[in-house]
């Protein structure tokens, strides 16, 4: 059985100020770029019998710089909708919610399409992906790999360990990253985490 390789999109000005973004496509910053490109010697040599992208730009420029063909756009693999904190940061957040969690509060209603989403909305999305991602493995023609978004990705490695989408929390995921979800003894587990070329 092959692994599930998950990448973070490169840098764009709103990971690196900490603003959630979602919907709003922002392309990647010139760091991000180098970031994507990159990527390529730790991808080259597999093979993938299924790699898919968010259908949002920033994440399909990395797959593209990373060297990466023939994707697949996964509307479920666009990032949480963060809804009305759209462009804002936690700590502005906080200002007038102090004890506000994302993980487990969910995101406020935003502008009309973007209603925000819980944690179990989320969680019922990737585990949509997941349920692909595991046929191709069970078909055992390679590896599958997923290139999108921070929370979105932290949710799905919650939902692959068996933990509920909440716990997306405990695991800190950087821009422009590798990780290697695999199998030992029968168990999803974590091979690799944030690496870097």
């Amino acid at each position: 059985m092959g692994d599930l390789l998950l990448v973070r999109h490169g840098e764009t000005e709103w990971s690196l100020s900490g603003q959630h973004t979602s919907w709003t496509d922002l392309p990647l910053t010139e760091h991000g770029e180098e970031q994507a490109r990159s990527l390529a010697p730790l991808l080259a040599g597999r093979t993938f019998a299924l790699t898919l992208t968010s259908p949002l730009a920033r994440a399909r420029r990395t797959a593209e710089l990373a060297g990466l063909t023939g994707t697949d756009p996964e509307p479920d693999l666009r990032e949480w909708d963060y809804g009305g904190y759209e462009g804002i940061t936690t700590v502005d957040i906080h200002r007038t919610r102090p004890d506000w969690d994302l993980w487990t509060d969910g995101a406020v209603p935003g502008p009309e399409g973007h209603p925000g989403e819980s944690p179990e909305q989320i969680g019922a999305r990737v585990d949509r992906v997941l349920a692909r991602a595991e046929k191709a493995l069970d078909a055992d023609n390679g590896d599958v790999l997923l290139v999108a978004h921070g929370h979105v990705l932290r949710v799905l490695t919650a939902r692959r360990l068996g933990l509920p989408p909440g716990d997306g929390r405990l695991f800190q995921l950087a821009t422009g990253t590798v990780s290697r979800l695999s199998t030992e003894h029968g168990r999803p587990v974590i091979a690799e985490w944030n690496r870097l070329p």
